[in-house]
Order: C-alpha cells, then sequence, then structure tokens
C-alpha cells in the first residue's frame, strides 16, 4: 500500500500542493527519498529514522521509498520530516490513512520525536483553509496558523501525542491563540527642536505614503526624523496584518502571538548586497524590500550604498513587487513600501559650512552625488534640506508638537483618501496614477500656470510632474479642500528644489 500525505512547498509567499507518497516494499532494507529533494529534505531520512525509534518503534527491514509529487518541483526545507514520518506510520498500520484525509501535513522533527517549529505556517494555513482542509503542524507555530481564520489546527508536541490522537487513546486539546502584544513605542516628535520644513515635509510622506529623501549635514536629525515616521502611520488593518505576516513567516520572523501588529521598519547597511536588497540568493529568499512591504524602507548614507544596488529600486518603487528570476525558480514578491532615505550633501558632510567643508569641494559634492541616478531622483516625491541646528538652539526652541497630534491629522488625510479611491485600484495619493490622478489633483488655473512654469524651469519629467500633484493633493487632504489651489502647488514644488550635482 502507498500511504498519501498532504503538504506544501512555498514558492515565495504562494504554496504549492505536495503530496507525499511513501511505499513500503520487499527488497534490500533502504529508505530513499525521490522528488528533486535538497539537502534538508534528503537528510530527513536520518531525523525520521531517530524519531520513530525515539518513540519505540523501528522501521521494518524493506525497502521504503518516498516520492514527493510533483516530482518536477524542487522541494527545500525540513517541513517535510513530519509527513513522511505520518507516512511511514500509515504503511506500517499504526496510523489508519482516513485518519489524515482533510488534513495538511508540516513539520521538523527532532531525533527524540519531539516535533520543531517551521517557517511559512500562516500561507499554508491560509492556502488549507480555502482547500477546505485541517492543518497539522508544531505546538509552537499553532497561533501562527489559527489567525488564517476558522481552520481545524492539530497541533503536537511530538510523534506519539498524533499517534494517541488518531488512535482516539488520548484527544489533543484545541489549539489557542496567543493574544496579540498590540503595545507599540514609538520615539516621539516633540523630541524633534526646529526642522519646521522637515517636520511638516515628514507629515505630509506620512498623510500620503510619498517617498522621501533628506539631505543635510551631519547631526541634523535626519534619521531621528526617520525613526519618529512609524509613530505617524496608522495602525495595520486586519488585512494588512495578513500580508505583512505572510512574508515574515516565510523567513521565520514571527513575533510572539503568531501575527505581526507593527508596520515594519527596515533600516538595512550601506554594505547592503543586491540580493540582500531585492531578494535571491540560491533559494530566491525575499530581500530588505519586501520585508519593508507594509512598512518603511529607510536607507541612511544614501549615497554610501553601491549604485547597483540603488538603481535596482527603481522597479519596485514603481511595480510595487519584485520578482527573483533564478534558473530553476521565478517568484514575486510583494514590495510595496515606503522609502525613507538620508544622506550628507558630500562625503565630508560640510558642503555649505566655509569653515568645515574640504578643500575639494564643491567637485566632493559631484563626485558624492554622482552615485544618485536621475531616475532614482524622480521616484522621490519628497526633498527636502535638513540644515544644522546649533546646540544653543535647542534650549530656546519651543515645544513641539508630538506623535499623537500629528497622527490625528495624518489618519484624517488617510482617511479622505480612502473614501475617495474605494474602488479605483489604489488607497493612497502616493498610488494615483493616469486618469484618477488628473481626475482628483486637477489644480485650479492658477496653479496650472505656475506648475508648467516650473515644469519648464527645473526641466521635470512626466513623472516629476505626476509627484508634484499627488503631494499637492496630499496638502490639500490635510487641509480638507476639496481642490488643489495655487498654494497647494507651490508648496509641493517647494519640496522638489534641491539641485543635485550629479
Amino acid at each position: 500500500m502507498v500511504a498519501h500525505i498532504s503538504s506544501f512547498a512555498f514558492a515565495g509567499i504562494d504554496v504549492i500542493d505536495i503530496d507525499v507518497q511513501v511505499n513500503l516494499s520487499s527488497g534490500m532494507p533502504c529508505f530513499t527519498i525521490v522528488g528533486l529533494a535538497d539537502k534538508a529534505v534528503a537528510e530527513s531520512k536520518e531525523r525520521v529514522r531517530s524519531a520513530i525509534g525515539a518513540i519505540g518503534l523501528s522501521l521494518p527491514p524493506e525497502r521504503v521509498t518516498v516520492n514527493l509529487a510533483p516530482a518536477d518541483i524542487v522541494k527545500e526545507g525540513s517541513h517535510y520530516d513530519l509527513p513522511i514520518a505520518l507516512g511511514l506510520l500509515v504503511s506500517m498500520g499504526i496510523v489508519p490513512q482516513d485518519a489524515l484525509d482533510g488534513y495538511v501535513v508540516l513539520g521538523e522533527l527532532a531525533l527524540d520525536g519531539n516535533i520543531a517549529p517551521i517557517n511559512g505556517v500562516l500561507p499554508s494555513a491560509m492556502a488549507a483553509l480555502a482547500q477546505d482542509l485541517g492543518i497539522i503542524c508544531p505546538k509552537a507555530n499553532a497561533s501562527e496558523a489559527l489567525w488564517a481564520g476558522d481552520i481545524e489546527v492539530l497541533a503536537a508536541d511530538n510523534v506519539l501525542d498524533l499517534i494517541h490522537h488518531f488512535k482516539g487513546q488520548q484527544i489533543l486539546p484545541p489549539a489557542q491563540k496567543k493574544t496579540l502584544v498590540q503595545e507599540q513605542q514609538y520615539p516621539d516628535m516633540s523630541e524633534i527642536k526646529g526642522q519646521e520644513v522637515a517636520r511638516r515635509a515628514l507629515e505630509i510622506a506620512a498623510a500620503g505614503g510619498h517617498n522621501m529623501l533628506m539631505v543635510g549635514p551631519p547631526g541634523s536629525g535626519k534619521s531621528m526624523l526617520a525613526a519618529r515616521l512609524p509613530g505617524l502611520l496608522p495602525e495595520l488593518t486586519a488585512e494588512e496584518m495578513l500580508q505583512v505576516s505572510m512574508v515574515h513567516s516565510i523567513v521565520g520572523d514571527m513575533p510572539e502571538g503568531g501575527l505581526v501588529t507593527k508596520r515594519p521598519f527596515r533600516d538595512p547597511h550601506h554594505n547592503c548586497s543586491m540580493p540582500a536588497m531585492i531578494g535571491g540568493g540560491p533559494k530566491a529568499k525575499p530581500g530588505e524590500v519586501t520585508l519593508a512591504h507594509g512598512g518603511i524602507l529607510f536607507l541612511d548614507e544614501l549615497a554610501e550604498f553601491p549604485r547597483q544596488v540603488l538603481d535596482s529600486l527603481r522597479q519596485p518603487l514603481e511595480a510595487k513587487k519584485v520578482t527573483v528570476s533564478r534558473v530553476q525558480a521565478h517568484i514575486t514578491y510583494p514590495a510595496n513600501f515606503q522609502l525613507v532615505a538620508a544622506m550628507n550633501p558630500c562625503r565630508c558632510g560640510y558642503l555649505d559650512d566655509a569653515s568645515r567643508a574640504c578643500n575639494k569641494a564643491p567637485k566632493c559634492a559631484v563626485d558624492y552625488q554622482s552615485k544618485l541616478s536621475g531616475p532614482l531622483l524622480d521616484r522621490i516625491d519628497i526633498h527636502v534640506e535638513v540644515p544644522a541646528i546649533r546646540p544653543s538652539d535647542v534650549y530656546k526652541s519651543n515645544v513641539s508638537e508630538n506623535t499623537q497630534t500629528i497622527a490625528k491629522r495624518v489618519q484624517n488625510a488617510r482617511k479622505i483618501q480612502s473614501e475617495r479611491y474605494k474602488g479605483k485600484g489604489c488607497a493612497l495619493n502616493a498610488m494615483a496614477d493616469g486618469e484618477v490622478l488628473l481626475h482628483v489633483a486637477q489644480p485650479d488655473n492658477k496653479g496650472k500656470e505656475i506648475l508648467e512654469k516650473a515644469i519648464d524651469q527645473m526641466g521635470l519629467s512626466m513623472r516629476g510632474h505626476n509627484r508634484i500633484l499627488r503631494v499637492a493633493r496630499t496638502i490639500a487632504d490635510m487641509q480638507a479642500e476639496e481642490s488643489v489651489s495655487y498654494n497647494h502647488i507651490v508648496e509641493a514644488l517647494s519640496y522638489r528644489q534641491i539641485r543635485y550635482n550629479n
């Protein structure tokens, strides 16, 4: 008899049905796994053999053949241990085959028969629910599986508990959801002294989901401002939590409680490689742009990143997704993130300070900024200068608005956008394009006139024109105004006034 156990393979955050077939036949005793298994799967036979022995059983002196079908898909990961073990137990007559019908099985086995936690349980549970199946998984992943919805979850600590359950000797208790940790602590905006222009730009970026670049000398507060942006953004919706959590489930970065409740804030070092940023490697794993999905990708010291890595961001910024192509895999990951970047005007950082700038200025600025291509800068909606603040000015500065006050205004502006774009394929002004953008952000006559002049003087592309309209629309929403006026266009233009030396 051939035992059939259902499991999954992963292609990004999508799953592929896998039929784990286990057969015992006469012949020289051996244990063979076929079906394009990688090394982790091939080593499964040793873990399964030891785990079964640890619960007081032994493999029969027969030929054991395991086929992972379909055989033309590469199988990766240790989550096939448990389905292979249960398939063996079915073939040995210890567990009835019909007891496993209607379940998808995933789990890694320890040598003592315990079931270790694995990655990818949430997308697996959601796929199982869509097929009206239950899921058998490690107990440590039970809460994660339950967030998929109304699904039957059998979660056990070891293989022996599953055997007792299927024989009716000891029923496994129902899996329980863990309480989500909702407490979120963010640095407060009131700690930012001065920098009124940058604070205003940050609020606009939060309200409309706009990409933002801050340019200024060291110590002017660029990183402090970026760190406070997550506190201005609204909380993840239930749908966004699932989308973000599926990504983090695949990489094994799920928090206590089973769901990601905070918007991701990724800040990779500037020595980040192309595969680390975009995704890839031998197993086409997700990169920083995907791990920042639903949140913020902060690139500090932007000009220090390799130019090839920076230019690789151009396509994800437009498409909101990234496709990792390898010989054996073509995987598409979500990459709907908000880019926030910071950089010095030159390598020494003091370009406009005659007393501190190096003797190579302004040539040093030309060389330093040349790493930033025009197409990349064109995809950033808001460019703002963050000037140096003297320490003595901190004590003279008035008390600034706190994060909670600004976040309420951001929430109101986002509510207006949500209602406006309902059913139009976008949710924020930063995503509006084509006829939708021209319809909702049509400026008045005076605004059109100043915009046309600015386009000629600044040499803006059509993409730059659209991004000015998007920012102007956000400014209007923050003031609860239905139409875009001259003042909104002027302020939006002020956030593209930085002249780069590339």
